[in-house]
């Protein structure tokens, strides 16, 4: 049995769409399980993802949202309503937020970085899966990003 005075419990954080999931998905919840001693996922509403990419996803919320809750590497789901994540922190705190580094050093990235600061949550960057992504999907179903 392990002493859990000697280490904190820690509770990650992964936004995403979530949408047409693959292995982009599959690798940073792979990592970020890793690195959490519970992981809770974040999955965006249809509503937030017109607003944040200008079209409909493919798989609606709950539909993506019963595929998360089906991996037993996430402890627990929740729907993020978009904009600043120290609204989720609110309801579901955490003390690292995990995105891909493809955010990392961007104006979207930068404004997480400063949210979070100011909860005192550290944010983490994993190396995002350039060859499959969403955005590779939907070039091949004759969408544009």
């Amino acid at each position: 049995m392990s002493d859990q005075s000697a280490h904190p419990l820690i509770r990650g954080y992964v936004p995403g769409a979530w949408d047409m999931f693959h292995i982009g998905h599959l690798n940073i919840l792979q990592r970020a399980r890793e690195l959490c001693d519970f992981l809770i996922v974040g999955v965006a509403t249809d509503e937030a993802l017109i607003a944040a990419k200008g079209r409909d996803p493919l798989v609606p919320l709950a539909e993506r949202m019963i595929v998360v809750e089906s991996m037993d590497l996430v402890d627990q789901v929740v729907i993020d309503y978009g904009g600043n994540k120290a609204d989720v922190w609110r309801r579901v705190p955490f003390d690292v937020v995990i995105k891909g580094d493809d955010w990392k050093g961007t104006p979207k990235g930068d404004r997480l970085e400063a949210d979070m600061a100011e909860v005192g949550v550290t944010v983490r960057y994993f190396p995002y899966t350039a060859h499959t992504s969403s955005r590779a999907l939907r070039a091949l179903l004759g969408e544009s990003a």
